[in-house]
């Protein structure tokens, strides 16, 4: 018996005399089973190829080559302990020359299929580097947030308020409220923080901006601890905390 499954176009596939050697049956048998497969035209087309070749009479005959899925939609059919020994052989045979990941020597190709070839992998190359692009743009757009300079004023100046009323330092009470808002909010201001400058690294951005990113580029960030944090320095300014 020739090898079950052979190298076609770079990719892995068999063919219905193959199919019809291995399984003890006709080949004109295995020819109109596969004609008569009730899959649709695209898998057809994807699958399953109409050749040719010549016989023992030296006339042309057809024959089809099909992908590992053309036959294993070909040999749901075929049923028996020897139809089901064949078939775990032709499994194998796929995954072994699967693993082999073979390469495709273009130079051996005719000149339009070597154009075809290197049209689509330059497709693939445009694809891939629109990918790399488009997760820049996420990582931008999860980090260049827009700063609410009104909101941060108005922290600001009602910290500048506990400042005067608790006799601390702005730097002091500042450091305070993140502490209020970690307690509060259960979470880790310097680790998001750190998590926010190897973002902005990622993203390209310059060591100016890594440097300046700040614990309440972190807050307002998430709604959620802008929420939280508003209300403790609202607190904090008019003698509100517990």
């Amino acid at each position: 018996m020739n090898q079950l499954v052979f190298i076609n176009n770079g990719k892995p596939v068999t063919d219905s005399l193959m199919v019809a050697e291995a399984f003890g049956k006709e080949h004109a048998r295995v020819m109109r089973d596969v004609r008569e497969l009730p899959c649709s035209k695209e898998f057809r087309v994807g699958n399953f190829a109409e050749s040719s070749y010549t016989n023992d009479q030296n006339r042309t005959m057809p024959k089809f080559i099909m992908t590992e899925q053309g036959f294993t939609l070909l040999a749901m059919g075929y049923t028996g302990p020897q139809a089901m020994v064949f078939k775990e052989k032709y499994i194998a045979e796929f995954d072994r020359l699967k693993r082999q990941e073979q390469p495709v020597n273009l130079g051996e190709l005719s000149p339009i299929l070597q154009m075809m070839i290197q049209t689509e992998q330059r497709q693939v190359l445009l694809e891939q580097r629109q990918a790399d692009t488009d997760r820049q743009l996420g990582i931008l757009k999860d980090t260049f947030l827009d700063r609410d300079e009104d909101w941060r004023n108005k922290m600001k100046g009602m910290l500048n308020g506990a400042v005067v009323r608790l006799g601390m330092s702005y730097r002091e009470i500042r450091t305070h409220s993140y502490q209020i808002l970690e307690r509060r909010a259960h979470c880790d201001l310097e680790r998001r923080l750190t998590n926010l400058k190897e973002r902005l690294r990622e993203s390209g951005a310059t060591k100016t901006k890594v440097d300046d990113a700040n614990r309440l580029d972190v807050i307002e960030a998430e709604p959620r601890l802008k929420e939280i944090y508003t209300t403790i320095v609202k607190e904090l300014s008019i003698g509100a905390m517990n």
